[in-house]
Parts: structure tokens; C-alpha cells; sequence
């Protein structure tokens, strides 16, 4: 591929797009979670779209600067070269100079955090902290963690766990004012509202980060034998390629269980916080159209994991790359509605 240095083309090649799915899905489904409970509660729910746009802005540029400290470090280390199985690299290809490439990381990490500075107006001073480690990790994920086996680990925390709960924490700690509570019953309501619900977010959010990750599995599954010759033992190069090829599989389908166990247990704390048990129990059963949902996922994921069983290694597993990023938006996609089902039913039921 023909790119001249430095341009506006090699940055866009730098900045992987195909990749943002990753970024932009944990953030989608950890807005529904607090939009809907904001409909539930009859409160305004149109203030909270601002800082659930500043969320997914720092999600899309933390992704982006990853990338980029990836194809530097990477390229410094030895571990990416012209003759990379994957996606070519921009500093490995020159398309992008080193000099270039450091000036590149600063401006997006400084944009990520300026993008999600208001967010303590938003959701509290945790919000710092939180975006503070998220930069930290782009860092020590490429230099360090995804050399000693730990990178799937960091996938799961900031794909998953940390966008999904916090994004929900924002739009709940703002559209509910936290800020303006003064009496300590007020807090007392507040907070236990606030617990009984988000642990749904935050399990939500291993989902996604388990099915984000077989973006990484495979991307290492693809790169085995490079990364055991310089030594970079990443959980592959550790398990081998049979254990990876079972964990793409289990990560998918814990997701499927944990999406189907999250959205029933959604749907049941709706419905105890606005009817009694016996209410409950005297209502027409509703269609659990989240475990179609669930179901409806599995041949995407079966089919990913048949093609890379059957490639097992070299440049063609790229296409099994890009057909994990398509599942990873369809599974958020699924939680998306069915959550937003979900809570329809149980509001249209009072």
C-alpha cells in the first residue's frame, strides 16, 4: 500500500477504525442501563446526554491512543516488522515517523484527557481517578502487562468492566442530583437505589469485556510464533493454541449467560420497585425476549470459532479479526435491546 509519510492517510491507518467497536460498545450498553433507569424513575433523562457523548469521546480517543502506543512501542521492542501476519503497522511501515508518532501519543492523550476532565462535574471526583488509571493502563499494556500474559486481563477491565459501570455511574450520579442531596435520608435512598441496580452494570460489563476480548485472543492466536520468538508470552504463547481456541468459545458464551442473567434480574428489580410480590406473581408471564437474544448471538460466535479452528494460523485469520469486531458490536447491540425490552415491559405494565 502506497501512503506518504507522516499524512493525513497514514494517521487514519494509525488510528485502526475497525478497532473502535471497542471502545464505542461498552459505552452504548452502559448508557442504557442509566437512561432506562432514569425513564423508570419519571426523571428527565435528556440532561444526561451530554455527559454520556463526553464518555464515549474519552472511550473513542483512549482507543485511539492505545493503538498508537501500541504501533510505537511495539515497533521499538522488535515486535512488530514488515513481515507482521497482521494488519500492517504505521511506524514498522514508515508511513508514520517515530519522532511523529511520540508528538501523536501526547496530543491524543492530552485531547482524552481534556475530553473527560467535565466528567467530574458529571459523576464526581472518581471520575478523575478513573480516567487517570485508564491512561495509565494504555501505557502499561503495551510496555509492560501484554508481554507477561496480562494484556487479556487489561481488556476485560477497560473494555468491559470500567466504561460499562462508569459510564452508568455518570448518567445516574447527574440525572439524579446526586450533588443537590442534603438530608442523610435523601443519601440513604439514593445510595440504596444506586447499589441495588448497579451491580447489574458492573456484571454487564464482564460480559462485554469477555467478548471484547476474543479480539485479542485472536489477534495473538494469529501471532504465536512471532511473539514466542522475541518473548512476549501473552496468555496464547502461555496456554497454547487448543486452550485459546476453547477460550474464544467459553468467553462468548459466558457473555451469552451473563447477558440472559442481567437482564432477568433487571426486569425483576424493575418490577419490586413498583409492585408487591403479589402483584408480581398474579401478572401474564411477558416473552424473555433477551434470551432469543442471547441465542441469536451464538451462530455468530460459533461461526468465528469455526473459521479460526480451521485456519489455525497465518494472514488469513485476519478476516476471523474482523469478524470478531462485528460480534463484539452485534452481542452490545442484543444487550442494547434487550434491556431497553425489558423495561418496557415492566413500565407499560403499570
Amino acid at each position: 500500500m502506497l501512503v506518504k509519510t507522516n499524512s493525513l492517510k497514514a494517521w487514519i491507518l494509525a488510528a485502526r477504525p475497525k478497532t473502535l467497536t471497542g471502545a464505542v460498545a461498552p459505552v452504548l450498553v452502559g448508557a442504557v442501563f442509566g437512561f432506562c433507569l432514569l425513564c423508570y424513575g419519571d426523571t428527565d433523562w435528556k440532561r444526561c446526554i451530554i455527559p454520556a457523548t463526553l464518555c464515549l469521546l474519552f472511550a473513542i480517543l483512549m482507543q485511539i491512543d492505545a493503538n498508537l502506543i501500541n504501533d510505537y512501542f511495539d515497533f521499538k521492542k522488535g515486535s512488530d516488522t514488515k513481515e507482521r501476519l497482521g494488519p500492517e503497522r504505521a511506524c514498522a511501515q514508515g508511513w508514520i515517523t517515530p519522532l511523529a508518532m511520540k508528538t501523536g501519543i501526547a496530543i491524543t492523550t492530552v485531547l482524552a484527557f481534556v475530553t473527560g476532565l467535565p466528567l467530574i462535574w458529571y459523576g464526581g471526583w472518581i471520575t478523575l481517578a478513573v480516567g487517570l488509571i485508564c491512561i495509565l493502563g494504555a501505557f502499561l499494556y503495551t510496555t509492560r502487562l501484554s508481554y507477561i500474559g496480562l494484556g487479556d486481563f487489561l481488556v476485560v477491565l477497560f473494555f468491559g468492566l470500567v466504561p460499562v459501570f462508569f459510564t452508568f455511574h455518570v448518567i445516574i450520579w447527574h440525572g439524579a442530583d446526586f450533588a443537590s442531596l442534603k438530608t442523610a435520608t435523601q443519601w440513604e435512598g439514593a445510595i440504596i437505589t444506586y447499589l441495588f441496580f448497579g451491580w447489574m452494570p458492573l456484571f454487564a460489563g464482564l460480559g462485554v469485556g469477555l467478548v471484547t476480548n476474543n479480539l485479542l485472543i485472536i489477534n495473538n492466536y494469529r501471532d504465536r510464533e512471532q511473539d514466542a520468538a522475541v518473548e512476549k508470552n501473552t496468555l496464547v504463547v502461555r496456554l497454547g493454541a487448543k486452550t485459546a481456541e476453547w477460550l474464544y468459545l467459553i468467553n462468548g458464551i459466558i457473555g451469552v449467560v451473563i447477558l440472559f442473567l442481567v437482564c432477568s434480574c433487571w426486569k425483576s428489580g424493575l418490577l419490586t420497585g413498583l409492585y408487591s410480590e403479589a402483584e408480581i406473581e398474579s401478572m401474564p408471564k411477558t416473552f424473555p425476549f433477551h434470551l432469543l437474544a442471547g441465542i441469536l448471538f451464538l451462530p455468530f460466535l460459533f461461526s468465528a470459532h469455526r473459521k479460526m479452528v480451521r485456519i489455525n494460523r497465518g494472514r488469513e485469520l485476519n478476516s476471523v479479526l474482523g469478524e470478531t469486531a462485528r460480534n463484539i458490536l452485534i452481542y452490545s447491540i442484543l444487550f442494547v435491546v434487550s434491556i431497553i425490552i425489558v423495561t418496557l415491559q415492566v413500565c407499560y405494565s403499570r
